[in-house]
């Protein structure tokens, strides 16, 4: 039942995706402000309850749903399995973003790209050259897509099924919510989120960076995963941009200074930062530089990107095929 809810869900998503401004989303939005104002005291404890506030009643509503579905019919059950995983996975949510990109460096019209960047990302993009447009792209897709996809199907296999998608979402939604800067929401909010968002995604991380490496170049994958990705002050999105690139053969981040000055740059789709730089965790000085690996990402790294993407796909897709099949024969 797993392969086939997750395949009718992205078939069904690239048919008819679901806005970025949906029911749903303002329903988690209209939570997240009423216990934002109802707890944010200034005490981690409070933001503590704040988020379970939101996310707890979304998961456990979730799961028992689950439950009263499957004791009466399986096929229930599958069409809330379905239901859930489109609303959460999100591949068409952003990936018109990276086409209208792609196709205005194709026609040579950067103007366009800028735009479209800005509007995704809300970076400055007055005035980037090409070559940082291409690199600003492929670091918010490997995140978006990680997120919105691959950490969905991740949560979806572990025992608490469907609601586990639920949690995780949520999660990622109040992680990125509340670390945004706000006058009127203290800092312990977004401390806290990012905190939870951070263990629920550790693991998913590192899978699909195992996925880049294994359908991408291999050895640069693993190289600039071991070597580059601690030099993000966001250390799950240091993984992936690192394994990312590194498995498209291209160079994500700015390159390495020639001082130990970090460079700080606005993380994709988070609102956190991460550091590129020699030496940030070392209390004994800055650290001999790395070889580089790579070349500076070009317009046609965004068609490799979709090929890395897609191979990925299959190899989840056939992955779960073979658990299902495990399940059923056991």
């Amino acid at each position: 039942m797993t392969f086939v809810s997750v395949l009718l869900a992205l078939i069904a998503e690239q048919f008819r995706a679901l806005g970025r401004n949906n029911p749903i989303h303002e329903i988690v939005r209209a939570l997240a402000d009423r216990a934002e104002r109802a707890f944010d005291t200034g005490k981690p404890r409070d933001a503590a309850l704040a988020w379970a506030t939101v996310a707890l009643p979304l998961t456990i509503a979730a799961l028992c749903i689950h439950y009263l579905l499957a004791s009466i019919s399986v096929a229930l059950t599958l069409a809330w399995n379905v239901l859930l995983l489109y609303l959460t996975l999100g591949f068409r949510q952003f990936s018109h973003y990276f086409t209208d990109i792609h196709e205005a460096l194709n026609r040579d019209d950067p103007a366009a790209a800028r735009a479209v960047l800005h509007e995704w990302t809300g970076l400055d993009t007055v005035e980037m050259p090409v070559s940082e447009i291409v690199r600003h792209t492929l670091e918010a897709a490997i995140v978006a897509v990680h997120r919105h996809v691959f950490g969905v199907f991740f949560w979806f296999l572990v025992p608490i099924g469907p609601a586990g998608v639920v949690l995780y979402r949520v999660t990622e939604y109040l992680a990125r919510q509340w670390s945004q800067p706000s006058a009127e929401r203290s800092p312990s909010f977004g401390r806290f989120a990012a905190r939870a968002f951070h263990l629920m995604d550790w693991i998913p991380a590192r899978l699909t960076s195992i996925g880049f490496a294994i359908v991408g170049n291999f050895e640069d994958a693993v190289y600039a995963w071991r070597n580059h990705a601690r030099k993000w002050r966001d250390e799950t999105n240091g993984v992936l941009l690192a394994s990312g690139g590194g498995a498209l053969g291209v160079r994500l981040g700015v390159p390495l200074p020639e001082d130990d000055t970090a460079v700080v740059l606005a993380s994709p789709l988070s609102g956190a930062t991460f550091d590129y730089a020699p030496g940030l965790e070392s209390e004994g000085g800055p650290e001999p530089l790395a070889p580089e690996f790579g070349a500076d990402p070009g317009v046609r790294a965004l068609q490799s990107a979709v090929g890395l993407v897609w191979r990925a796909v299959v190899l989840w897709m056939l992955l779960l095929a073979m658990l299902s099949l495990a399940h059923w024969v056991g």
